[in-house]
């Protein structure tokens, strides 16, 4: 019996080892199978990563460039407005400039007349205060005359010894 407790234990342990490295295989095989199934998702999780990162820089490129178009339109845009606003303004100081010329050129032509308007009222003006300082003399002149034959008519008549009564003076 002593053999039997020597054999069925070393049996027993050849066939769990047996049965152990058989087990570690399959347990290796399929620990090599997880870790294979994990690395390839892994890899394949870090492709739609990087995917996703491809695909978002590309989002983010097209953004901008669409944002640096837009912004080169408007200020294309601000630009050519301004210029023809700028254009506008120079045409219109020309045509401004050109009418204040013509209308100072009219200017002096009316101060011309006006100042010839004014000498000739001045002349007639004064040809009237002549005129009338003409007529004046002719009324003292006839006043004098008037009152120089009523005192040779009043000479003559005391002379003849007539009154006045019977000779008038002729107006």
């Amino acid at each position: 019996m002593n053999k039997l407790y020597l054999i069925a234990p070393i049996l027993l342990t050849l066939a769990f080892s047996g049965l152990y490295t058989l087990h570690t295989k399959e347990a290796g095989a399929k620990a090599e199978k997880v870790r294979i199934e994990a690395a390839r998702v892994v890899a394949e999780t870090e492709a739609k990563k990087q995917a996703a990162e491809k695909q978002a820089k590309e989002d983010s490129d097209r953004r901008t460039a669409e944002r640096i178009a837009e912004e080169k339109r408007k200020e294309e845009e601000k630009r050519t407005k301004w210029e023809t606003a700028g254009k506008a303004i120079a045409d219109d100081t020309t045509a401004f400039l050109a009418q204040a010329v013509k209308n100072e050129a009219e200017i002096k032509a009316l101060e011309a007349k006006l100042a010839s308007l004014r000498a000739d009222k001045d002349k007639a003006t004064q040809a009237a205060f002549d005129f009338e300082i003409e007529i004046e003399k002719a009324r003292v002149a006839k006043r004098t005359a008037e009152l120089e034959i009523q005192r040779l008519v009043e000479m003559v008549a005391r002379k003849g010894g007539t009154t006045l009564g019977s000779v008038t003076a002729t107006p």
